[in-house]
């Protein structure tokens, strides 16, 4: 039996191969998207931050002693563990801004509650105000 390699020769050159890209696309597009949750730009652009969860404020601006904080069901403000609530107004609160800036805010959002721990020697009646 004599075997045509002419023949075989034509046959593989007429035959390219396909590459089916959809499935290629669908492949890349999860493998990118894996990564995009995965990673953590923020934290390895810059190390120096505080962790303490305050912003770093370089600039003070506005002239406004007190800051609005607002919280969806706000129902209790606790400071230096005085109860505050009857500040509140339409779920918020207006906060000193040296509280702010040297005390500790935690705001427990499920339970609408705000506690406050003024700087020592800062008044407990100047810490919070009614909004305006």
């Amino acid at each position: 039996m004599v075997l045509d390699v002419n023949r075989y020769k034509n046959k593989v050159k007429k035959n390219t191969p396909r590459f089916n890209m959809v499935p290629f696309i669908d492949v890349v597009f999860t493998i990118l998207i894996f990564l995009m949750v995965t990673s953590s730009f923020g934290a390895a652009a810059d190390q120096t931050q505080s962790t303490s969860g305050k912003p770093q404020v370089t600039q003070s601006s506005g002239t406004s002693e007190y800051y609005l904080v607002p919280v969806a069901g706000l129902k209790k403000v606790t400071v230096n563990g005085q109860d505050m609530s009857s500040y509140i107004r339409n779920g918020a609160i207006a906060v000193h801004t040296k509280v702010i800036d040297e005390g500790e805010i935690v705001i427990k959002a499920k339970n609408g509650e705000i506690i406050i721990t003024t700087p020592q020697g800062f008044p407990t009646n100047k810490a919070v105000k009614a909004p305006s």
